[in-house]
């Protein structure tokens, strides 16, 4: 299991070179059961979270845009339903699934309004908990507790459930094997498709401590943060590298280059691949 540090704190360069020489032993003891999604790629999704998510225009629309810049025939519809600070018990999920509901129209160019056909509302959700409930002693608990539960509302509306494992705050970088484990935990019980951006959040600041990844408040992502995230849940769930990819959300071509290798490789080493 990856190992869980309770209050000792590490510096940020040794959790990292841990993760980062390591990453293969410890994944190698805590394995996600659920590789990929098992069925086409999904072309409508529900991103259910809080502000990790709606940070920097929200991390759903750079997804998009990565699915779009790979294959611009791809149909590829998301939505993002996100409440500040919360956690999965906070979500009413069974009201986002209600008929003519979220996602019932969009924007389009020239800011034209545009009516989708919802036959089936959204084939996946992609959850978040909020930043440190998975592994708060008070509320850890209520992470596995509404993981079940907003996995199998999700899956009775025939939809996907997917956990976005999230990343350690800036100056408490032990949070990073802490999450990783109660995420794969939960992904594992409810046979849910856990996306490992926490681990590459981890990878990426041992690599690369001259870049930013956090805001002010060492919690939130910067641009370059979400991208990471949004890189990572495209590897986890299209199965394809973003190496190379054109939409690079205005960062520096080297940079963003780094940045979709590292979700490559940290999606590769977390799935066993």
């Amino acid at each position: 299991m990856f190992r869980a540090y309770g209050n000792q704190k590490l510096s940020v360069a040794l959790l990292s070179l841990l993760l980062f020489s390591l990453s293969g032993d410890l994944l190698a003891q805590t394995q996600p059961k659920r590789t990929d999604l098992g069925a086409e790629p999904p072309k409508s999704i529900l991103w259910v979270g809080n502000s990790f998510f709606y940070y920097n225009n929200s991390m759903h629309n750079y997804l998009g845009r990565l699915v779009r810049a790979a294959d611009p025939k791809m149909s590829h519809r998301s939505s993002s339903v996100t409440i500040s600070g919360s956690g999965f018990d906070w979500h009413d999920m069974e009201s986002y699934f209600r008929p003519n509901g979220i996602g019932k129209y969009s924007f389009v160019a020239d800011n034209q309004v545009k009516f989708n056909k919802l036959d089936e509302l959204f084939d996946a959700v992609i959850m978040s908990d909020c930043s440190q409930c998975p592994v708060h002693p008070q509320l850890k608990s209520v992470f596995h507790e509404y993981a079940k539960k907003q996995s199998d509302i999700v899956r009775r509306h025939g939809a996907i459930p997917m956990f976005m494992m999230t990343w350690a705050y800036k100056d408490k970088p032990e949070m990073a094997a802490q999450l990783a484990e109660a995420y794969t935990v939960a992904g594992n019980d409810n046979d849910a498709l856990v996306i490992p951006a926490g681990l590459a959040f981890a990878k990426a600041i041992a690599k690369r401590t001259d870049l930013e990844f956090y805001q002010p408040d060492k919690r939130h992502p910067t641009v370059i943060g979400t991208y990471l995230a949004a890189a990572t849940a495209y590897a986890s769930i299209y199965k394809k590298s973003p190496v190379g990819n054109s939409y690079t959300a205005d960062i520096d071509a080297a940079t963003a280059k780094f940045l979709q290798a590292v979700a490559w490789e940290t999606v590769s080493e977390y799935y066993g691949k």
